[in-house]
């Protein structure tokens, strides 16, 4: 699987949506909740069933989003 969702057009940051945190299209849907909601527990089906304008490109691109944010050269210890 090869898919790459284009994340500049799937995850947006806009000072006037939630806070200027990253969102998903522009829409009320943080970057951070949708990783919540995959952690939790919850598939990809039942988070695209519970929320309809989501769509699964959405989530790779979330996916791919806090993949390329993981890549860091060096980690400091976060604190508790």
């Amino acid at each position: 699987m090869n898919e790459r969702p284009d994340m500049s057009e799937r995850i947006t940051l806009d000072p006037a949506v939630c806070h200027g945190k990253p969102c998903v299209r522009g829409l009320r849907y943080p970057v951070e909740n949708i990783l919540e909601w995959l952690a939790g527990g919850m598939s990809m089906e039942e988070i695209l069933a519970d929320y309809e304008d989501l769509e699964r490109e959405d989530i790779l691109a979330v996916l791919a989003y806090a993949a390329r944010l993981a890549h860091v050269k060096r980690l400091e210890q976060l604190a508790a």
